[in-house]
């Protein structure tokens, strides 16, 4: 009985050519491989760990990324939350101006003086400061001033015009001689 195993069985006809010839493939592919694993160990176990750590980095900034992303979309709602409460308080303060109006209020919006046509009551509350003008959708409304420290508070660009209470100066030497507020120059 001289040959190998594989002779041995192959005529005993308990294995076939097919299988002998997928372990000699695969005994060859074996020593092939721990030859360079012998060759090339190091450097692969760099490889790995280099790998390892990229993407490592990639989830880390992945998740970064998905932070930022989440804050951004919870300041955007915060800031649809403010806005709709706003409106809201302007929309439920607004003082009715009479279409009759024949005095004229100016106040300032920007850089450009706006007119609005309001009675005698309106103007002497608009300018003590009981009043206020704010911007709802592009129109100019009075709301109360209680109302627009709260829309301050939230929205300051929506208050346009408020009138502040002025303290006199005990010093000064005009301090008797007001100037009207419907004065027209």
């Amino acid at each position: 009985m001289a040959g190998s195993l594989q002779d041995q069985l192959l005529g005993a006809g308990l294995a076939t050519k097919k299988q002998a010839n997928k372990a000699k493939a695969d005994q060859r592919k074996k020593t092939k491989k721990s030859k360079t694993v012998k060759k090339g160990e190091v450097y692969q176990d760099q490889d790995e760990q280099e790998r390892q750590a990229a993407i490592a980095r990639q989830k880390e900034e992945k998740l970064e990324k998905d932070k930022a992303l989440n804050r951004e979309r919870e300041e955007q709602r915060l800031q649809k939350e403010i806005d709709a409460a706003a409106r809201q308080i302007i929309q439920q303060n607004i003082i009715s101006i009479p279409e009759d109006g024949d005095v004229e209020y100016n106040f300032v919006d920007g850089s450009k003086i706006k007119k609005l046509y309001v009675n005698n009551e309106l103007q002497n509350q608009l300018a003590n400061g009981n009043l206020a003008i704010a911007q709802l959708d592009s129109k100019y409304v009075v709301i109360p001033a209680g109302a627009a420290e709260k829309i301050t508070e939230r929205r300051p660009e929506l208050i346009i015009s408020r009138q502040e209470k002025e303290t006199v100066d005990p010093d000064d030497p005009y301090a008797d001689f007001q100037i009207p507020d419907d004065l027209m120059w």
